[in-house]
């Protein structure tokens, strides 16, 4: 169906109507073979808290942004590559329910359907979007990914010393390997996440020993037995104007 769509009228009109409503800030989807399977408003969990967001799932890539005006404006669009992406379902827990994980190399969050058949209908047609691409490149799914970020409300204190209290002027950063919620003092170096970035990225004391000595990989995600949260508390920093720790 996905073939036969692909040079359709309609698919090239509705790719042109996603286009439009980043305007000139976003970049150009209309390419050979693409095809816009569906779209919908998701809950994204950002660093400070769940914000909606407008996501777009074409056949190769995954697209969202915020919503400006619903249906016309959007803005800050991120584009993420399917054939990179994995994904988790999370358990309910609260508030928050009908979630899942979108996990990448760069990046992972959290987001939240409205319904567990709108969730269930989501999850499904992303695996088949990758698993069709990994199919068709011959390429093994990815098992690299981004720490999720733990959120600033579940730390108020450095969760390696332990022993300093997060205030004004003490900030909250994090660290790009683990995604803890750390101290300035415990998060002074940086170290080269090639995934993640060209340049040397901000890191705890604990996982740059690790990276340094060789004892965890730069490209590999650290074990996540190192400390427990719940699994709905994972977030992502590119909503947030402080992103940058």
């Amino acid at each position: 169906m996905v073939d036969r769509l692909a040079n359709s009228e309609a698919n090239s009109k509705r790719i042109n109507v996603v286009e439009g409503c980043f305007g000139a800030a976003g970049q150009p989807l209309a390419i050979p073979g693409r095809v816009l399977i569906g779209e919908g408003v998701l809950t994204k969990l950002c660093r400070k808290k769940p914000k909606a967001r407008q996501f777009f799932l074409f056949n190769d890539i995954l697209v969202y942004g915020n919503i400006v005006i619903q249906k016309k404006k959007y803005n800050k669009q991120h584009i993420i590559p399917l054939e990179n992406v994995t994904i988790d379902s999370i358990e309910d827990e609260g508030d928050l329910r009908n979630g899942w994980l979108i996990k990448t190399p760069t990046k992972s969050f959290a987001v939240y359907a409205a319904t567990a058949t709108e969730k269930s209908e989501w999850m499904n047609h992303i695996s088949k979007c990758v698993s069709d691409l990994l199919e068709k490149s011959g390429k093994a799914p990815n098992s690299e990914h981004a720490a999720v970020w733990v959120p600033d409300s579940e730390a108020t204190v450095c969760m390696r010393c332990q022993k300093i209290k997060f205030t004004p002027v003490s900030r909250r950063h994090h660290c790009r390997k683990c995604g803890f919620v750390v101290c300035g003092p415990c998060s002074e170096k940086k170290f080269l996440l090639p995934s993640q970035s060209s340049k040397p990225v901000r890191v705890c004391e604990f996982c740059y020993d690790q990276l340094s000595s060789g004892q965890l990989s730069a490209s590999l995600p650290p074990r996540s037995d190192s400390y427990k949260f719940p699994m709905n508390n994972i977030s992502d920093d590119d909503d947030d104007e402080d992103s940058s720790d």
